[in-house]
């Protein structure tokens, strides 16, 4: 039986679970919905969540629903954060309602349009260890899968480079620093 599968949701309190053709959690955040695969089924009891399964076909989907489930009912309770560094010299940020403006050493200015559910909080750092860091963005939301979409968007405008590791990275990321050509015209 799946390990992750077995594990029972601890429901914090102010989230409502809602079971029908699709699992509703609705909490202080917001309200999402989960989609439950035919032989799959929730219980509630003591304040947790626990997902059975009515056979071994459904041994694939057991897990996955329990960690959508999961991340539902964390989401709507505590949210998700994402980070993200801009390094490089020159490359700038700016927000402004929900539009972020953002100058990755192309010739014009990028503009990001971030969906309902997703807010964006820009951090200047000050003395990081980070060389070149230019700006730290803070993405967060109550829906994991679309607060990483909106991450994985805003990195594909400029990856980092992995000659000088300039550009987008998230916070923590480990680059690979490539050499570059060293003995030009030398015989």
């Amino acid at each position: 039986m799946s390990r992750i599968g077995k594990k029972p949701i601890p429901l914090p309190s102010g989230v409502k679970i809602q079971v029908g053709d699709q699992l509703e959690v609705t909490g202080p955040k917001g309200k999402l919905t989960v989609p439950i695969p035919e032989g799959i089924s929730f219980e509630q009891s003591d304040g947790k969540l626990e997902v059975k399964r009515a056979s071994d076909e459904q041994a694939a989907l057991h897990g996955l629903t329990r960690a959508l489930a999961a991340n539902a009912v964390q989401g709507v309770s505590i949210g998700f954060t994402r980070e993200l560094d801009i390094v490089g010299i020159g490359y700038r940020a700016d927000i402004k309602g929900k539009i972020a403006t953002l100058t990755l050493g192309y010739s014009h200015p990028i503009e990001v349009l971030l969906p309902d559910g997703v807010d964006l909080k820009i951090e200047k750092p000050a003395g990081s260890p980070i060389q070149g860091l230019q700006a730290r963005l803070v993405l967060s939301g109550y829906d994991r899968q679309l607060l990483g979409q909106v991450a994985a968007d805003i990195r594909a405008l400029r990856k980092p480079d992995p000659y000088k590791n300039k550009g987008v990275q998230y916070t923590g990321e480990a680059l690979r620093k490539k050499v570059g050509k060293t003995g030009a015209g030398a015989k």
